[in-house]
């Protein structure tokens, strides 16, 4: 065989490699792009909280997961600031939420946070405690990670994000709709 022929044969050989590379990282492309996880959405549930006074939380199951809505006072409201240093993501730029709820109370109205009942460590469903100095939190009794009552995490515990925010709407003054944007 002659140079030019095994040159040429080398080179072809190349151009396969390369247009192999090229098809793997456009299917590796395709895949990440058609993966990235979207707030949860689905199988509406229409929710009446016209009876659930400021401070408390009403859970209820949609579509196997927990969901919890939390009526919050004026006090809850203002003691949502002050306080993100201490918190993995104040300004919820990591979380899974949808974007009309990418504000510092996470929720399309103040007084009304909706959210997944279940901590981003391992899934296990935190409390509600109140008055603990002077703002409420919601504590995983697992492993102790803590979110404020806008589901933003704290440093100080294991979990890695704050609370899943699904895709919701509000209904008048006391009905949310979760599921359906």
């Amino acid at each position: 065989m002659s140079k030019d022929r095994i040159a040429g044969a080398e080179r072809r050989r190349l151009y396969v490699v390369g247009g192999l590379c090229a098809l793997g990282a456009g299917i590796g492309l395709a895949k990440y792009l058609t993966s990235q996880p979207q707030p949860p959405a689905g199988n509406p549930l229409s929710v009446d909280f016209g009876d659930l006074p400021p401070g408390k939380l009403r859970t209820v199951d949609w579509n196997g997961r927990t969901v919890w809505i939390l009526r919050r006072s004026a006090d809850d409201i203002a003691s949502l600031a002050g306080y993100e240093s201490e918190l993995t993501d104040p300004a919820s730029e990591q979380s899974l939420q949808p974007a009309a709820c990418r504000n510092p109370h996470r929720s399309l109205r103040p007084e009304v946070f909706v959210a997944i009942g279940q901590c981003t460590h391992q899934g296990c469903p935190p409390a509600l405690r109140s008055g603990v100095g002077n703002r409420g939190e919601f504590l995983c009794p697992c492993h102790t990670s803590k979110f404020d009552l806008a589901g933003r995490v704290f440093r100080a515990g294991p979990a890695p994000a704050n609370l899943v925010i699904p895709e919701y709407r509000m209904e008048g003054d006391s009905r949310v709709i979760i599921g359906e944007t």
